[in-house]
């Protein structure tokens, strides 16, 4: 598969993780879509030290118990490397929640997020999960093996800057990814409400921005972005300019960070 070869190719060159969207489809031109998840099964045997992950799964379009033992299977594939993105999804990326009938309410999915989160959380202890909810239920199953990584595999929610659910569902778990950022001052603001919802403050956090090839990810990393992720365009996107990409290696960013600013 070529997106294994590219993960390995990325390894060699320095970058620390590979990540994929999760999408049914996409908008024209684009026709061929890979399932993510078997794609980062292929990521995890064709690498050794990449984290990867879905950046991001809707969740809200996933039933949690089958994500629960996909998750712990592909981290134990990838000997403690995933990474769980998640997010609301939206409609608008080629209408593909329409057209498969999920929910189309905001408010409903983020509730289905929440709920699958908590699931997640409890089947990765390993301990029998009981979890009657509104959208789910789950009775007395025990999703074994448990993932490599304890307590479970890190977890980074996607959300808008300027939307406090998706910051306070952010500080709940691992990281956050913030989707259509602007400049590097609305960052800055993001890792101070982030930091202030977290409690206890006691692990590290990732803050995962998504900037075009080619962008100085330098004002970013100073704003508290732990993550730099080059985004590819699915409209535009070669085989050439990724491969270019991965060769030129990542950006080696020489700042002072406050790391406690966000830990």
């Amino acid at each position: 598969m070529v997106v294994a070869r590219l993960a390995a190719e990325a390894e060699e060159a320095g970058w620390h993780g590979v990540f994929v969207w999760d999408h049914l489809r996409w908008r024209e031109p684009v026709r061929q879509v890979a399932d993510p998840w078997i794609t980062l099964a292929a990521i995890a045997t064709a690498t050794e030290r990449l984290r990867f992950g879905p950046m991001v799964t809707p969740l809200a379009r996933r039933r949690p118990a089958k994500v629960a033992r996909e998750t712990a299977t592909l981290d134990r594939l990838g000997d403690g490397r995933l990474t769980l993105g998640v997010g609301l999804g939206s409609d608008r990326f080629a209408a593909e929640l329409s057209a498969t009938g999920e929910e189309l309410d905001d408010r409903r999915r983020g509730q289905m997020l929440d709920e699958a989160l908590e699931i997640l959380t409890a089947a990765w202890s390993g301990r029998p999960v009981h979890h009657p909810s509104r959208h789910y239920t789950v009775d007395g199953i025990s999703f074994l093996p448990r993932p490599v990584q304890r307590p479970g595999v890190p977890v980074w929610a996607a959300g808008l800057p300027g939307n406090v659910k998706p910051l306070r569902r952010a500080a709940r778990h691992d990281g956050f990814v913030p989707v259509n950022l602007e400049h590097p001052d609305q960052l800055a603001d993001v890792v101070t409400t982030i930091s202030g919802l977290r409690r206890p403050r006691t692990t590290s956090y990732d803050i995962a921005v998504p900037l075009p090839p080619g962008a100085d990810p330098g004002p970013y990393a100073k704003a508290g972005a732990t993550w730099w992720l080059a985004e590819f365009a699915p409209e535009t996107v070669s085989l050439d300019q990724v491969r270019g990409v991965l060769h030129d290696g990542p950006v080696d960013i020489d700042i002072d960070i406050d790391i406690e600013r966000i830990r």
